[in-house]
């Protein structure tokens, strides 16, 4: 899984080194690189392995080919995807369009969410951590163990 947070700096050629414990997890998957788009629920760039993109794009298309929604979420999320492969060293190039997205100039914090992770601008994300941490408290009724894990 993509756990903890973890930051690093655009180098000079605008590359990046991912997380080795991210890449680690990747290469278990038998991925060399993430697919990576910005985020609509905030001011991030999403990093998915493969068959995340690859579930997401099924859920999609199992709605109407002639649904609005169906081109809302294929615009939103697919055509924005940019696949980034791992050079030797473990770095990514995060496009332009990205980093301009997510705000971010050289420093950067991988968060991670799980199944997959984050790219934030250190700043903005130690805000949004700061808010979710207390919506989290005010929310943590909410979540619960599914009856598998009572056992």
């Amino acid at each position: 899984m993509f756990l903890s947070t973890y930051e690093n700096k655009l180098d000079k050629k605008g590359r990046v080194s991912v997380p080795a414990s991210f890449r680690s997890y990747l290469s278990n998957l038998g991925y060399n690189g993430i697919i990576c788009y910005p985020s609509f629920n905030n001011q991030s760039i999403e990093a998915w392995p493969q068959d995340r993109i690859e579930k997401i794009s099924n859920t999609i298309d199992t709605l109407s080919p002639f649904e609005e929604k169906r081109d809302f979420f294929a615009t939103s999320i697919l055509s924005e995807s940019t696949n980034l492969q791992f050079d030797s060293e473990g770095r990514i190039s995060l496009t332009s369009k990205l980093l301009k997205h997510a705000k971010i100039k050289n420093s950067m914090i991988f968060v991670g969410q799980g199944k997959t992770f984050q790219i934030w601008e250190p700043t903005i994300f130690e805000k949004f951590r700061a808010n979710a941490r207390k919506k989290a408290n005010l929310n943590r009724s909410s979540l619960k163990w599914e009856s598998q894990f009572n056992k």
